[in-house]
């Protein structure tokens, strides 16, 4: 049996672009973008009284001056007023040639992997003459495994998993279980068989095809609305509240949504 070593070789730090898969002895030179962008409108600070833009500026209580991001560091607090500084090259210093890349440790089941634990998304993509590029993509796709990898992006210690995605490869940072809390639900509260019935019955019958370019921000929508009301000059009005019905009781509440399904 051979063993493969499958890793990602990053040379941009935070912004990855152009990287390279090492699949065993086959490098493979690829993209790695962002998926996700912002969307929300953005706004600028002003000044209430005159609509100026507001400045920030950073200071130096100390030397009592304006402070040049060139002359900022990092520093920790172990104790009041007191510091140690590290430099970007000892940070550099701590991340091994291993971290440097994206060393796959295994592969698992996607499955197996809560949703929970996913941060950031990019995707993984290579010039379309790329024979190497192409067999780890498929392979991925044939054996419906994930690759789960280490990492170091910028100055942080990334666990991540590479997974096929509609004919792309999607590499998926992933928070560690320190960082996930999800408190314990206590609630341990009866039920008859029938509400349970109704429920399942409620839930089958909104069953529906998740379609992401279905699901709009209708509150960006609104925001764009408002800024185009605003520049003709008219006035933002509330929408009206849409009437509750305030029904305390669970077989009546279920039964009724059943009913305006």
């Amino acid at each position: 049996m051979y063993n493969y070593v499958f890793s990602i070789h990053s040379n941009n730090g935070d912004i990855m672009k152009k990287t390279s898969i090492s699949f065993g002895l086959v490098n493979i030179p690829v993209n790695i973008n962002p998926v996700i962008k912002n969307n929300d409108i953005s706004f600028n600070q002003l000044h209430k009284k005159c609509l100026s833009r507001i400045k920030y500026v950073k200071y130096c209580p100390h030397c009592k001056k304006e402070v040049k991001q060139a002359d900022i560091i990092k520093g920790y607090q172990y104790e009041e007023d007191n510091y140690i500084t590290l430099t970007e090259e000892e940070f550099d210093k701590l991340k091994s040639e291993d971290e440097k890349t994206i060393e796959i440790i295994g592969f698992v089941d996607l499955k197996e992997i809560d949703p929970v634990y996913y941060e950031k998304s990019y995707v993984v993509n290579a010039n379309s003459k790329s024979k190497a590029y192409s067999l780890f993509k498929t392979a991925l796709a044939r054996t419906k495994k994930v690759a789960l990898a280490k990492t170091v992006i910028g100055t942080k210690f990334y666990y991540v998993i590479l997974r096929f995605n509609d004919n792309n490869i999607i590499m998926n940072t992933l928070y560690f279980l320190e960082e996930v809390v999800i408190p314990e639900n206590v609630v341990d509260v009866k039920f008859t068989a029938k509400e349970l019935d109704l429920a399942i019955e409620l839930i089958t019958s909104l069953n529906m095809k998740f379609k992401p370019e279905e699901l709009i921000d209708e509150y960006q929508t609104k925001i764009k609305d408002a800024i185009d009301d605003k520049i003709d000059g008219k006035t933002i009005k509330k929408p009206r509240k849409k009437q509750e019905k305030n029904i305390k009781d669970l077989m009546t509440a279920l039964e009724m949504s059943l009913k305006n399904v």
